[in-house]
C-alpha cells in the first residue's frame, strides 16, 4: 500500500489500492498463523497495519526516540480503516486460541487449485479456505472436507466488520455431501476473491 497508507485510510475513501492491501494483509496473517507451527509472533504494530517502522534508540539512528512508538491512536480512530485490521487480528487470535490450533498436528491439504489461486486445508477442528485470486470469485466452489456433517463459518476475512464487502452469508450451515465415486465428503461454498474463510463442523 506504500504511501496510500498515509493518505487513503479513511473509511469513506474507496481507494482500490488500500482495499486490496487490507484484503491481502488479512490473508497473509491468517495463512501464517494457521500453517506456521506451534507458536506465532507478530511484528509490533503489524496487527493493525502500522504505517511506519518501530525503531528503538540505538547508535544506528543516533539514539532517536522518533520511531520508538506504536501509534495506538490509529486503530482507535473510528474514521480510519486501521480499526478493521485490529478487529480482524483480535478475531483471528481468539479463534486460534479457543480452537487450540497451535496445539494441533500440522495441516492436511484438502485442495490446491492453481487456476483459481485457491488453497484448502484442515488443521485441528477447522477447515481453512484461501482464495488469493485478484478477481475470480467462485460460486458453488466444491472441495473436500475431512468428515461428514454440517459446517459453519467461524471466521470470514470479507466480513464488513473487518473492512470486507460482506459477500458470503455467515448465518447458514453448509452440509457435506458424500461423493460416492471418489469416496470423499465434499462441501460447496461461495468463495470470493482475496478472501479467507474458516469453517468448523
Amino acid at each position: 500500500m506504500d504511501q496510500d497508507m498515509y493518505w487513503h485510510m479513511h473509511v469513506d475513501d474507496p481507494g482500490i489500492v488500500v482495499d486490496r492491501g487490507i484484503a491481502l494483509h488479512k490473508l497473509i496473517r491468517l495463512f501464517t498463523i494457521s500453517l506456521g507451527g506451534n507458536a506465532y509472533l507478530t511484528f509490533m504494530g503489524n496487527e493493525f497495519g502500522h504505517p511506519e517502522w518501530i525503531d528503538f534508540p540505538r547508535e544506528g539512528n543516533n539514539w532517536s526516540y522518533h520511531f520508538a512508538r506504536r501509534q495506538w491512536s490509529l486503530p482507535a480512530d473510528p474514521g480510519l480503516k486501521y480499526k478493521f485490521l485490529a478487529a480482524f487480528d483480535k478475531a483471528m487470535i481468539d479463534l486460534i486460541k479457543n480452537q487450540r490450533v497451535l496445539d494441533s498436528e500440522f495441516a492436511t491439504q484438502l485442495n490446491m487449485d492453481e487456476a483459481n489461486k485457491t488453497i484448502v486445508f484442515s488443521r485441528g477442528q477447522l477447515v481453512f479456505i484461501f482464495n488469493f485470486h485478484p478477481f475470480n470469485s467462485i460460486p458453488g466452489y466444491i472441495f473436500t472436507v475431512p468428515e461428514q456433517g454440517e459446517y459453519k463459518i467461524v471466521l470470514n476475512s470479507d466480513n464488513k466488520e473487518f473492512g470486507g464487502h460482506g459477500r458470503v452469508d455467515e448465518t447458514i450451515s453448509y452440509p457435506a455431501v458424500f461423493n460416492s465415486q471418489l469416496k470423499i465428503w465434499q462441501l460447496s461454498l461461495y468463495v470470493t476473491n482475496r478472501t479467507a474463510i474458516v469453517l468448523k463442523r
